[in-house]
């Protein structure tokens, strides 16, 4: 089986904090942003900075004047990892049809007029990109 390479949904709060911020954080920063959006102990937060690192979403840095401190930075965007979620989810529950996967969202979806016309347009956008 494949390495996983795509944040979890634990990790994914975790990256919601990099995707936030203009600049590297270090575990404490990290830690310190998520109070009161999360329950996670900071030990949990630091297993899933390194989790992050192995699946080369974040990448650090070592503090130079304190070789304990890394200062971590976001590798992928956050659309990156959408998207990267996105095939994982229509190859494991729809046998790699994407066809199949939206209609299966649009059908259980409760969408205003103005959201059909916003899919619309993507649809057109995407059927110009496949002419080209």
């Amino acid at each position: 089986m494949d390495r996983e390479v795509t944040p979890s949904q634990s990790e994914w709060l975790v990256m919601e904090v990099f995707w936030a911020s203009d600049s590297s954080l270090t575990a404490k920063e990290v830690i310190q942003k998520m109070k009161g959006k999360s329950d996670m102990s900071p030990r949990m937060v630091r297993v899933l900075l390194n989790r992050l690192w192995q699946k080369g979403v974040l990448s650090y840095a070592v503090d130079e004047h304190d070789a304990r401190v890394y200062h971590y930075t976001a590798m992928k965007s956050k659309e990156e990892c959408q998207k990267e979620k996105s095939r994982k989810f229509v190859d494991s529950y729809f046998a790699g049809s994407r066809k199949n996967a939206m209609a299966a969202l649009l059908q259980s979806a409760e969408l205003t007029k103005e959201q059909f016309q916003e899919l619309e347009d993507i649809l057109e956008q995407c059927k110009d990109k496949g002419r080209e």
